[in-house]
């Protein structure tokens, strides 16, 4: 004797009511053979609704057996009845239980995608299938164009997707007018003849008579099963490829290429995400605006952090950076300092011998008046070697700096400062080869030294520079130095150098009686100043990603309640929680990604209005500040998404199919 395809053998199946439990089926044995058209009728209320469930897989008994060719359901995880409802059961529901969204193909589509199915053939297959059902020319309609019978039949072709042994109707005529009732019923009798077996849950008597056996349920038990001679309904189209009738539970072989791995998994998530996400604009734009906010005003500050950074350190360097200032003394403000007079001209060559030193210059500074004609001022003179202008990278705006053989000569000629030239020259006179009184000392102005505008060094006091050895011999009457500067070769560390003229000078001075200001110092203060303000207005920014991954949850949350029924039909046709875990999850990736690249195309806009009206610097964008940004609106979509993607998996299929 042949095992029949579907037996059940004491199902019982209760629902909690309060602190009881409603009994809806009770005792309930049935086989159910292969390639049989029977129908299930009843009163509503009857229980043939939730047998109708049970036998579909998508809902479990609480009591008895369940087999499907010899198989105990009860026995399989979540999983495997996904898969089980995927390979070999296609449901037709009373109210069509389309995606608005997708097309009438990618409706038809869709038991396929989870069965893992190439694209290209998938298509293909859902075309066929239209088209055999009449429905060629409204392959790319959204059900809300189409006709109730011709929505009907988009759902037939989805039951036939993945080959759909079993069909499952429930009130398949039920929303259907007359004509469209027939040819629904045309359609089923057609499948049925080419071997598919069709189970019809009705209570309307006489579409159960267009069937060849009628089971009658009555408050959860059956109590008539009889063979019918069915009613004949005309055909309405032909359906589906001629095929014997199946003996076994085996997919049919649709000649179709299939995938499994987990990039094409993810994919088409992807592609399914993405359409979910045109189709509801205005509902991705509202969770898309908080991720928006929150990384265009993290990728603003850090590049405005970074841009304040760079402006500050080119101030600094304009000072002159990798150079080390040599005083008398053990620190400023020393009362000792002025008896102390062992800073050299063999300490300034004997640093400048180093290996790692790459120029080197002394100070001596007095405040004298300076004369031209009429003019008479106070000004700093300056007693500095050839090296000086280097040392402090001061460029000429005019002439030219004094030389190595000026120093040694003692000449008389002076670099002065745009201040000075201001004070004692009239507008339009060239102050080159004009002679001066520093004091009492006439010397020849050989240069003008380039105005340097600089946050740190911006006074009102005039300078003027001329050879040391002129200085100590004619108007300071010093040989010794008040400093020396050191300027240390690139690439060379300054702490190592600094620590190494250190050991220099006190050897040579039997003692250390002088003290070292290392400019880096400054540097890195300033870095660590603009790192730290950058820090904490990132992660008052970062709030405001906080609480745009907070209303992406929000509006997850929300659109996993209006599409409840969505979700329903996706694990009706073999969607596993897994499948719908992934794509609610790469939904929420894929919204705060697309809000992220807004942000930061934002970002380039907010600084580009900031080079508008901030002239001095600019904000300074790096790359990774911009894939940080793009991490942190994938880390909010997946914290944040996870939830709301997780509650929509472990929706149960009935409770989400009977949403409205």
């Amino acid at each position: 004797m042949t095992q029949p395809l579907l037996t059940l053998r004491g199902i019982g199946r209760s629902f909690p009511s309060g602190e009881q439990e409603v009994q809806v089926l009770k005792d309930v044995d049935l086989d159910i053979g292969h390639g049989e058209m029977l129908a299930i009728v009843g009163a509503s209320g009857s229980g043939k609704s939730t047998l109708m469930n049970i036998l579909g897989c998508l809902d479990r008994p609480s009591t008895g057996t369940y087999t499907v060719s010899g198989q105990d359901v009860g026995t399989l995880d979540s999983d495997a009845l996904a898969a089980l409802r995927r390979e070999h059961f296609g449901f037709i529901f009373q109210r069509y239980h389309l995606m608005q969204h997708l097309t009438a193909t990618g409706n038809v589509e869709v038991p396929a995608v989870y069965a893992g199915t190439e694209g290209t053939a998938r298509d293909a297959r859902a075309r066929q299938l239209l088209a055999r059902l009449g429905l060629e020319d409204r392959t790319e309609h959204r059900p809300s164009q189409l006709s109730g019978g011709q929505q009907q039949r988009v759902s037939i072709a989805r039951a036939l997707m993945n080959g759909g042994q079993v069909i499952l109707a429930d009130e398949p005529t039920g929303a259907l007018d007359s004509k469209s009732g027939h040819e629904v019923m045309g359609i089923l009798r057609e499948l049925h003849a080419q071997g598919h077996t069709i189970i019809i849950v009705t209570h309307d008597m006489q579409v159960a008579r267009c069937t060849e056996r009628i089971i009658e349920i009555a408050d959860g038990v059956i109590v008539g099963d009889r063979p019918n001679v069915p009613t004949v309904a005309a055909p309405a189209h032909a359906v589906g490829e001629d095929a014997p009738a199946q003996p076994a539970m085996t997919r049919p072989t649709l000649g179709i290429a299939r995938f499994s791995t987990g990039w094409a998994r993810f994919s088409e998530a992807f592609r399914m995400a993405w359409r979910s996400m045109m189709a509801h604009r205005m509902r991705t734009a509202l969770t898309m605006l908080g991720i928006i906010i929150g990384i265009t005003s993290v990728v603003s500050i850090v590049a405005i952090g970074e841009g304040a950074k760079r402006f500050v350190l080119a101030d600094i360097k304009a000072i002159g950076t990798s150079t080390l200032d040599i005083y008398p003394g053990h620190d400023f403000g020393d009362d000792k300092a002025a008896s102390i007079r062992t800073l050299l001209p063999a300490d300034l060559q004997a640093i400048a011998a180093q290996p790692y030193v790459h120029s080197v210059t002394p100070t001596t500074m007095r405040g004298l008046r300076l004369r031209y004609r009429s003019a008479d001022v106070n000004g700093n003179v300056n007693g500095v070697s050839d090296n000086f202008f280097s040392v402090r990278d001061i460029q000429m705006a005019s002439g030219t700096a004094f030389n190595a053989n000026d120093v040694r000569q003692q000449s008389q000629v002076v670099v002065i400062d745009q201040n000075t030239r201001r004070k004692l020259f009239p507008e339009g006179t060239d102050p080159i080869g004009k002679v001066i009184l520093v004091g009492s000392l006439p010397c020849t102005v050989i240069g003008v030294a380039q105005e340097k505008k600089i946050m740190f060094s911006e006074n009102k006091s005039l300078n003027i520079w001329l050879p040391y050895s002129t200085g100590a011999s004619r108007l300071f009457g010093q040989q010794h130095f008040d400093n020396i500067t050191v300027r240390i070769r690139d690439g060379q560390p300054t702490k190592a150098a600094e620590e190494s003229i250190v050991r220099l000078l006190t050897l040579r001075h039997g003692g250390k009686d002088f003290f070292t200001f290392n400019m880096d110092s400054i540097v890195k203060t300033a870095e660590r100043t603009s790192q730290s303000l950058t820090l904490l207005l990132s992660l008052i920014a970062v709030i405001s990603l906080v609480v745009g991954g907070i209303g992406v949850m929000n509006i997850m949350l929300v659109s996993v309640t209006e599409r409840t029924r969505e979700i329903g039909i996706r694990m009706a046709v073999g969607a596993r929680q897994s499948d719908v875990l992934q794509q609610f999850l790469t939904e929420a990736v894929l919204v705060c990604l697309v809000g992220g690249f807004i942000g930061v195309m934002l970002s380039y806009g907010i600084s580009f209005l900031f080079s508008v009206f901030v002239k001095q610097w600019q904000m300074i964008f790096s790359m990774g500040a911009v894939v940080s940004a793009f991490l942190c609106a994938s880390l909010i979509g997946v914290l944040f998404g996870y939830l709301p993607a997780r509650n929509a998996a472990r929706l149960d299929p009935i409770e989400a199919l009977a949403r409205e």
